[in-house]
């Protein structure tokens, strides 16, 4: 199975930018789609940017225009690029390979981001 380090984490004041690293102990080019969740504190985990094997992406409404997810199979490495963040971005933030539109495998440990001034 898989395993997942998230990191570039760190504290930022709102409108600043942050690049988040995923590296996989293993190869991650057959999985189809990669994916970057969060979870805010009293908050469910939710979906924010996801990436196919094609270079397609998706973003949720609240990251669009700000975020930007990328991979590099030759690395096993996803990430996202944060900009323009702001205070409701705060969470610990999570990739996983997404199978059949669902996250599949153990979560990593995250990383996490705290916006504020």
């Amino acid at each position: 199975q898989v395993q997942l380090v998230e990191s570039g984490g760190g504290w930022v004041q709102p409108g600043g930018s942050l690049r988040l690293s995923c590296v996989a102990s293993g190869s991650i080019s057959s999985f189809y789609a990669m994916g970057w969740y969060r979870q805010a504190p009293g908050n469910e985990r939710e979906v924010v940017a996801v990436i196919t094997g094609g270079g397609s992406t998706k973003y949720a409404d609240s990251v669009k225009g700000r975020f930007t997810i990328s991979r590099d199979n030759t690395k096993n490495t996803v990430y996202l690029q944060m900009d323009g963040l702001e205070p409701e971005d705060t969470a610990v933030y999570y990739c996983i390979p997404i199978v059949n539109g669902q996250a599949f495998g153990s979560w990593g440990q995250g990383t996490q981001v705290t916006v504020s001034s």
